[in-house]
């Protein structure tokens, strides 16, 4: 057997806290009312017999007084008369005169007509025999012998079982009720903290948090967790603010906070696998500074930096919010426009980019100075429909701008395919900035 499966198994027998409490509650109260009732049950038989018997004292006190004319006279008939006329309407079952040498002289006994029951429990529990003397003129003449019978305690132990079962009854809808309120106070305070931390460890909802409690033991337990959530949600909290800086800093320029090569590459392969489904056009922008090595040389990093921001700004100021420009590095950046209509509308975007650099750019010193872009434009599908096609095409396209003057963008296809040469001639620029 798999362990999976032996665990399941093991899972499911075990029984619920409200279950058990329950049962335990329930136990306990239907055995304290046993208990008592057996106690009440048992001084009562107790209590009867003691009664029974100096009920039976009594009655062979009067019988004794009845016969003793009888017994004077050794009359038999009056004596059974007698006994008859006591014995009958008393709890007695057998009675019997004896004269002074112990011969009897008249006995009487009462008829079985009762339940065997009655004539069990009398002869169980009330078997002790009553003797009484019989004295005349101070001198004791004879005797009388009796035993009562159970009909009492029969009628008491019947009243006194269905009373304990009454009672049972009572005791066991009280304690049902007792059971749901204690469920109710105890297992379901419990059940709603369980509820929350299943909640967190599954789903992580660290905002949940456990309603207080009635119990103040529960209570507590349910603010201590509440803390511990508090100190879990925050940290949560900071950790997916690490996790978003870094995810961040790991796509995006430091100097720029542009997208860097990486994003811009993963966004350009899933925009042209979109287009291939679905159809449509999108265009890569190839731009690349024309002085910026110079300023970087004689003005210093500090002001090349502030080049490249600017730079930045103000191509991000020309672009669509569907549209992503990113830093591929050095004085590179890199334009995807899609969707897009048309070639033209990539062409007006790119004119728009190389206008919106006339104006100065202000440096650190308080000086400003002024700068231009080159920039190449592939189309997709016309030029390339992998992401190496259209980046080469683009660049090559850059190049081709570059050797046609500053400030000029060319579209792929009207260039020549560039040598490394022709590269390396373009990269160098060796002409002062202009401040």
């Amino acid at each position: 057997m798999s362990l999976p499966r032996l665990t399941e198994r093991r899972s499911t027998r075990r029984k619920s806290l409200g279950r058990l409490l329950y049962r335990a509650h329930l136990g306990v109260a239907l055995a304290s009312v046993c208990m008592a009732g057996l106690a009440v049950s048992v001084v009562g038989l107790l209590t009867l017999r003691a009664y029974a018997e100096h009920n039976l004292h009594l009655i062979g006190r009067s019988m004794a007084y009845t016969v003793e004319a009888a017994v004077v006279f050794n009359d038999s008939a009056a004596a059974e008369e007698a006994l008859r006329l006591v014995a009958s309407t008393e709890e007695v079952r057998r009675c019997a005169v004896y004269d002074a040498q112990g011969r009897l002289l008249a006995t009487w006994e009462r008829s079985h007509g009762g339940s065997p029951l009655r004539h069990f429990i009398g002869r169980w529990w009330l078997n002790h025999e009553s003797v009484q003397p019989i004295v005349h003129d101070g001198r004791a003449i004879g005797e009388v012998r009796l035993t009562g019978t159970g009909g009492r305690l029969l009628s008491f132990l019947l009243t006194g079982l269905g009373g304990m079962l009454g009672c049972l009854a009572l005791t066991a809808l009280g304690a049902f009720y007792l059971s749901r309120r204690m469920v109710s106070r105890i297992v379901t305070p419990l059940d709603r903290l369980a509820q929350v931390a299943h909640a967190v460890r599954r789903d992580r909802q660290f905002s949940r948090r456990v309603p207080s409690a009635r119990i103040a033991e529960l209570d507590e337990l349910g603010g201590d967790f509440n803390a511990l959530l508090d100190e879990l949600e925050a940290w949560q909290q900071h950790l997916e603010r690490e996790n978003a800086s870094l995810a961040h800093q790991a796509n995006h320029d430091s100097l720029t906070h542009l997208p860097n090569r990486a994003f811009f590459e993963g966004r350009l392969s899933r925009t042209l696998r979109d287009l291939a489904q679905h159809g449509g056009q999108a265009a890569v922008l190839y731009i690349d500074s024309d002085r910026f090595k110079a300023i970087n040389d004689e003005l210093g990093h500090a002001a090349g930096d502030c080049v490249l921001v600017a730079i930045a700004e103000r191509i991000r100021g020309q672009l669509r919010d569907s549209d992503l420009v990113a830093r591929l590095g050095g004085d590179e950046f890199a334009v995807l426009l899609a969707p897009l209509p048309d070639g033209r509308a990539a062409l007006r975007i790119a004119d728009d980019i190389l206008a919106s650099m006339a104006a100065p750019i202000a440096l650190p010193d308080g000086s400003s100075i002024t700068t231009s872009l080159s920039i190449g434009v592939a189309l997709y599908p016309q030029h390339g429909r992998t992401l190496a096609e259209l980046l080469q095409r683009a660049d090559g396209a850059m190049y081709h701008a570059k050797r046609s003057g500053r400030g000029m963008r060319s579209l792929a296809g009207e260039e020549a395919d560039s040598t490394p040469e022709d590269h390396e001639e373009t990269a160098r620029d060796s002409q002062a900035p202009e401040t």
